[in-house]
């Protein structure tokens, strides 16, 4: 074995390791109905919900996710979708869609104002018109079972949490979609330990997707609100690290199919959906990116060359050992956290393509930071400033 591949092996048994732990660790939503006794003990009731919804041309989405919220058994909430700017018809689809349900409403975005990213002003128009004890900011495309809410809250109120952060199953069709989304999954099961997030006070160890966000309304005063990260790509993330920062309790939890996003339908979506936050996604460092890409190539990618380098003949003389563990190791991983998460353990065998469509994301980030200075994103030039320090 060369040191290489030594170092390799150790990599990969670090993220194994750190799957099989989440694998068995990670808090999931339950259908689970909140119980009488975790009821607010000075009204007797439920606290009420708001269930908060940025909207720019989602007029194809957006009513089946309404029709999918209407049906939810927590009785106490209500939904506001805020319609942003949209180029197509989202409001009135959205209007139609709830048909006069007194526990739905659909605003008008005001204009964008200069140095703001759009879904974190739209986000915070949300916040302000919002009436409930808790506010759940969510997409567009997102599903909700009937018990989602239900099984939210009784996360919220049986672990106390201030703010949690909800991993939406995602649904991937077409192989754009299956090769590329899934990675998420790889990267917070793979590399972040679910107890790390929950247990330890450092802000860097959490992790959030913006299809699911849930606050108690007073911590989310707390730590400013997206008004503090008014002008981030990863309003998400650093929404959470905010929450750790302020000495309050995080919690982060798998949807387990309550909760559903299709996030892209093909590949261009998937690539420029990707690229929109792989660079803010690296501290905004053009160097960063780089050394990742050459990380993946080479953890990933590195012993399946090393394996055809043998099969034809150069570099490796007998049973190619070590390059054929190297494999297994990381397509295991991938594999693990496909079936944790519910996707499809088998197109792990195809993890070196994924790692290809990554560095064609990737360029496609530094593409528009050359031509545009920030990504492009419905209609829109996306620029930051850097993250600030501790995120």
């Amino acid at each position: 074995m060369t040191p290489l591949a030594g170092l390799i092996a150790v990599f990969l048994l670090g993220i194994s390791l750190i799957a099989v732990v989440n694998a068995f660790t990670f808090i999931r939503l339950r259908k689970a109905p909140l119980e009488s006794g975790q009821r607010a003990e000075s009204t007797g009731e439920l606290p009420l919900v708001s269930v908060l919804i940025p909207a720019r041309d989602e007029s194809g989405v957006i009513g089946q996710t309404l029709q999918s919220l209407q049906n939810q058994t927590y009785p106490q909430f209500e939904v506001i979708v805020l319609d942003d700017g949209s180029r197509d018809d989202t409001a009135s689809v959205a209007r139609a869609a709830i048909e006069g349900d007194w526990r739905f409403r659909v605003a008008s975005g005001a204009t964008l104002p200069e140095g703001w990213i759009g879904k974190n002003w739209a986000c915070h128009q949300l916040s302000q018109l919002a009436n409930g004890d808790y506010l759940i900011f969510t997409d567009a495309d997102v599903r909700w079972e009937p018990d989602a809410i239900a099984a939210v809250m009784a996360v919220m109120v049986h672990t106390q949490a201030a703010g949690l952060a909800v991993w939406p199953t995602q649904v991937t069709v077409s192989w754009g979609e299956r090769l590329v989304v899934p990675l998420m999954a790889l990267a917070v099961l793979g590399y972040l330990p679910g107890l790390f997030v929950h247990h330890l006070p450092f802000d860097s160890m959490a992790a959030a997707v913006g299809q699911c966000l849930v606050f108690q309304r007073e911590a989310y005063r707390r730590i400013g609100g997206h008004l503090a990260v008014y002008d981030q790509i990863l309003e998400d993330v650093l929404l959470v690290r905010r929450i750790k920062r302020a000495g309050l309790r995080l919690r982060a939890a798998d949807a387990t199919g309550l909760i559903s996003c299709r996030m892209y339908s093909d590949w261009p979506s998937v690539r420029d959906g990707f690229a929109k936050n792989i660079l803010a996604g690296h501290g905004d460092s053009l160097i960063l990116l780089g050394l990742s890409t050459v990380f993946h190539w080479v953890v990933f990618l590195g012993p399946w060359i090393w394996l055809v380098a043998g099969w034809l003949g150069v570099g490796i003389s007998g049973w190619p050992v070590w390059p054929v563990l190297l494999i297994a190791l990381g397509v295991g991983a991938r594999a693990l956290t496909a079936a944790t998460s519910r996707q499809r353990p088998a197109d792990a065998l195809l993890m070196p393509i994924s790692v290809l469509l990554m560095t064609r994301i990737a360029w496609q980030a530094v593409w528009w930071r050359w031509r545009d200075g920030g990504p492009r994103w419905k209609g829109r030039v996306i620029t930051q400033r850097p993250p600030p320090r501790g995120g």
